[in-house]
């Protein structure tokens, strides 16, 4: 029997694939045109024939010996001059590239090209001192941090990088690495996010099409051409290798047709601030943009104090501001999420819902930005954290369609794939779109009692009046969590489930609150209880659902701070990290509320309280079923 699965998904489905997943009608209609083609050799019907030696099965382009006889592999290593000036030196700064194609293009055959480009390649920073001390009283202005030197500059590399090599070139891809401008042998300066890193890698794109000049050398005259590209591109990497492609794909450039960016930074707001609050990476407490910047820097010696008044002292230390955590044209210049107007490029996306480094908001607000000018997006998810490519079957149904241009249907394939809970990163769960189609946002209310644990209701539960928390970031989030009771945190609860919850979407909360001071941190964990005694640590997915932090001070405005008046309540509604989390039963959902996040957050001297106006607050949850559900599962 013929399977209805895509090729990258086992023959099998998971047992948690479900009606609720993808309707049999829906599934017969996606997945046909994911059969094997009757020859291996053929192109579907309605594709251009491709050239030998190419080989299509399952609409993936099939490893072929031509191709993949590393003796035939042809490297080059050039320079592409770029349309920009960064670093003030009279002339366009040229980006250092390294080419990989398969042997068959010196005999004239054109290939289309997966392309990687990094500010890593050449090394980074070895000092991990380097980051803001996070023991600052909100509003203060940030004490200073140690500056970093850079990696080494080595002059002698002749070799960018090797990712993508071995999956691609032995399909009939070539693959292109450059380095960043200020990186390795690229010239320029590193910016984090300003727009020279946009089109140092457009300019690659256009030299693949014949539109930028390539060079045998950094400063020579002498012309490298790329007469063996289709000039078609596809890009492809993980964080901030992620965020490049995404970067570039907003300048609209010809000839980039797909791109697969994992675990994407799409907004640098996002990444180091949350709704008016300064809050770290996880897992990089007190790392801010500056500190990227002097992390990547591996470029020529010579150019990097130029570079370090240029970029560092006159841009970003004067649009950082870590005093406020307020938005502004600084931010918005680094958000690609502001930009993807420009984006033409079909977007195959994948992310972690357990990544506290660069969170999956990124990724669902980018998905629904792209989507939105009508371009296909497909979104891969996992629950672990940082990282994690799609399923390599994804990637080359992705690459083969719009790189060569087969017509293997994967318009048609699901628009979501989620690996359920247990499940092998290699067996996602397709569903027609993310969230969940049948998720409805259930409204929830706090029971007072939160100091233990409160409850949660279906409705409004009138004349509770206001519970009170104390700031303490000494106490750690899973500390609090754990508690039997604590004055450092209010925590309410769902009675314990008697049948799994699906949760599939963004939370939101609306907290009414007031401060003994004129400015806290705001934290909300959505947990599951009991917390799990395995956990190990903030970065742990075990018992956490999903998270989110704010700054009271910016209840009305991003952009505007306005100091909280002692005792006077504020109501600060913002949205929690997205999730797809199906919550076992026998489990509780907890709504958790404190102040100081030890591993996210500025670090104040404890002591500040918070009151919570139970009336004024609440909470919407994403459930698969709606209200209904939920109710069927609570006791």
């Amino acid at each position: 029997m013929t399977s209805l699965a895509p090729s990258f998904l086992p023959t099998v489905m998971p047992s948690t694939l479900r009606a609720a997943a993808i309707p049999a009608a829906l599934l017969l209609g996606v997945f046909a045109a994911c059969r094997p083609s009757a020859s291996p050799a053929t192109a579907p019907a309605g594709t251009a024939a491709l050239p030998a030696p190419y080989i299509i099965t399952d609409g993936q382009s099939q490893v072929v010996p031509a191709f993949a006889d590393t003796t035939q592999w042809i490297r080059e290593r050039l320079w592409v001059e770029t349309e920009f000036d960064s670093d003030s030196d009279g002339k366009r700064d040229r980006v250092h590239v390294d080419v990989t194609r398969p042997g068959p293009t010196a005999a004239g055959l054109k290939v289309p090209v997966v392309y990687e480009t990094s500010p890593y390649f050449a090394g980074t920073d070895p000092d991990e001192g380097l980051y803001w001390p996070v023991k600052q009283e909100l509003g203060d202005t940030a004490p200073t941090r140690k500056l970093g030197k850079g990696a080494p500059f080595n002059p002698g590399r002749t070799r960018i990088a090797n990712s993508q090599v071995r999956n691609w070139v032995p399909r009939g891809f070539a693959v292109v690495h450059s380095e960043s401008p200020g990186t390795g042998l690229s010239q320029g300066c590193v910016t984090i996010g300003g727009m020279n890193e946009s089109l140092a890698p457009k300019a690659v794109i256009d030299w693949l099409n014949g539109r930028a000049k390539g060079f045998t050398t950094i400063d020579g005259s002498a012309e490298v051409k790329a007469t063996w590209s289709t000039g078609k591109v596809g890009m492809t990497g993980t964080s901030f290798n992620g965020t490049l492609p995404v970067a570039v794909a907003t300048t609209g450039v010809k000839g980039l047709e797909a791109i697969i960016p994992v675990s994407p930074n799409n907004s640098y707001y996002r990444y180091y601030r949350s709704n008016g609050l300064v809050r770290s990476p996880g897992g990089y407490l007190g790392e801010d943009v500056d500190v990227l910047y002097d992390f990547v820097q591996s470029g020529r010696t010579e150019t990097r104090a130029l570079c370090h008044q240029k970029v560092r002292a006159d841009i970003i230390w004067k649009g950082l501001d870590r005093r406020t955590g307020d938005l502004s044209d600084f931010w918005t210049k680094r958000d690609y999420i502001e930009q993807a107007k420009g984006i033409k490029a079909a977007m195959l996306t994948a992310h972690g819902f357990n990544d506290w480094n660069v969170m999956p908001s990124h990724t669902t607000l980018m998905a629904d930005a792209v989507r939105a000018n009508g371009v296909p997006v497909q979104m891969y998810f996992h629950q672990g954290g940082h990282g994690g490519e799609p399923p390599i079957g994804m990637m080359n149904r992705w690459f083969t369609r719009y790189l060569l241009g087969v017509n293997n249907g994967v318009e048609r394939d699901p628009r979501s794939y989620v690996v359920r809970e247990g499940a092998a990163r290699t067996s996602p769960t397709p569903y027609a779109a993310y969230p969940h189609p049948d998720a409805a946002l259930v409204s929830l209310y706090p029971v007072k009692g939160g100091t233990q644990v409160g409850g949660l209701a279906f409705a409004p539960v009138a004349g509770q009046g206001s519970e009170v928390l104390t700031d303490d970031v000494n106490q750690s989030g899973a500390q609090l969590a754990t508690a039997a009771s604590s004055k450092n945190r209010l925590l309410y609860a769902t009675p314990e489930l008697k049948a799994p919850v699906h949760l599939s979407g963004t939370a939101r909360v609306s907290i009414r609150v007031a401060s003994s001071k004129a400015a806290a941190n705001l934290s909300v964990w959505l947990v599951e209880l009991p917390w799990p005694a395995n956990t190990r640590g903030a970065m742990d997915p075990n018992g956490i659902i999903t998270r989110g932090w704010a700054d009271p001070q910016n209840a009305k405005s991003l952009r505007v701070s306005e100091p909280l008046v002692p005792g006077q309540p504020v109501t600060v509604t913002f949205d929690l990290e997205p999730d797809d989390q199906i919550v076992p039963a026998g489990k509780r959902i907890g709504l958790m509320i404190f102040s100081s996040d030890k591993d996210f957050t500025l670090w104040p001297a404890p002591g500040t309280v918070l009151t919570v106006d139970l009336d004024g607050s609440s909470m919407s949850l994403p459930v698969v079923g709606g209200k209904g559900a939920l109710n069927r599962a609570l006791p």
